[in-house]
């Protein structure tokens, strides 16, 4: 964020012992600021300049969370539901996590300084609440037609935070997330990369529900930890709108899996595991069938960020720490 007279920015991260928010603080730590780290189990702050301090806190309690984000100029807003998308199906606490907190955060929210400046909200959206994408690349200017429970939850809590912002409550930024995957500063990984990552670790079949020439947009979780960054130092031209973040290469899942048998086999000293395609359970979603790339143009513009860890990097990154993980058990 840009500095201004008077005490360093306090900027708070909620949801900062998971998997992005952990890569997140690690990030801000570096930096001469104020810094809260804020998740629902203690929470190690990572060495440097940065004045940091953690709270522990159930953030779906409105009088919790309203102390947890108590005079912060930014919140880096990275809560996500326990399970993932599946929870989204049946868990109603799943919902109060992905939609109730942002409905309270815009109330509870103050703003920090003299000026009454409202306060900076950067919110971890998922390029998935397009739906099945009608179109490749994805710019942004799609319509929203979200097949999950888990989409239309993170659809609901971006306009919750688009309608604060236009009135005035806060300035909110979503950025729509890619396929991340990496090396993990907190909490695990479990996405698509690295649940295959730890397969081949095991020596077990990488399988795919289809032939492998599905693709997503795979970023490294450090890229994307820098575009939260960007935001928080540009946000400006970002304000009251959604913006896609990706690499805008539409990788190949099976070549993806291949690297990844590959580079667990240079690792263990052990031959690559097999990748094969196999028949898709029942509660498979459209979306896991459609490709997916995502152009991310206008915030690479508006903020000068672009992904730098190549994925052939990332994804070796990734298999030598599940690797060191298993020989230190």
């Amino acid at each position: 964020m840009p500095r201004t007279p008077g005490p360093a920015p306090l900027i708070t991260v909620l949801g900062a012992s998971g998997f992005v928010g952990s890569t997140v603080l690690r990030a801000l730590a570096q930096r001469p600021i104020r810094l809260r780290a804020v998740a629902r189990r203690q929470c190690a702050l990572p060495e440097g300049p940065a004045e940091s301090t953690a709270v522990t806190a159930d953030l779906t309690d409105r009088d919790a969370l309203a102390g947890a984000v108590a005079g912060s100029d930014a919140v880096v807003h990275l809560l996500l539901g326990e399970g993932g998308w599946r929870a989204a199906e049946n868990d109603p606490g799943v919902e109060r996590v992905n939609v109730g907190v942002m409905r309270d955060l815009v109330q509870v929210l103050r703003p920090a300084r003299a000026d009454g400046r409202p306060p900076l909200v950067v919110w971890a959206g998922a390029a998935s609440q397009v739906g099945v994408p009608p179109r490749e690349p994805l710019d942004g200017e799609e319509p929203d037609r979200p097949e999950t429970a888990y989409d239309k939850q993170k659809l609901a809590a971006e306009e919750l935070l688009k309608k604060a912002t236009a009135e005035g409550l806060v300035r909110g930024v979503a950025l729509r997330l890619p396929t991340i995957f990496g090396e993990s500063a907190g909490g695990g990984d479990r996405g698509v990369i690295s649940g295959m990552a730890r397969r081949a670790v095991a020596d077990q079949t990488l399988t795919m529900w289809h032939d492998g020439t599905v693709r997503r947009d795979l970023v490294h979780v450090e890229d994307v930890a820098a575009a939260f960054l960007a935001a928080l130092d540009h946000p400006e031209a970002l304000i009251g709108g959604h913006h896609l973040i990706g690499a805008g290469r539409g990788d190949r899942l099976g070549d993806a899996f291949r690297l990844i048998a590959t580079a667990v086999a240079e690792e263990t000293g052990r031959p690559p595991v097999a990748v094969e395609a196999v028949e898709p359970p029942g509660h498979a979603p459209a979306t896991d069938f459609a490709s997916v790339t995502l152009d991310s143009t206008a915030f690479r513009t508006a903020t000068g960020w672009q992904p730098r860890i190549p994925l052939d990097e990332g994804i070796r990154r990734t298999v030598r720490a599940l690797v060191r993980q298993q020989d230190h058990r």
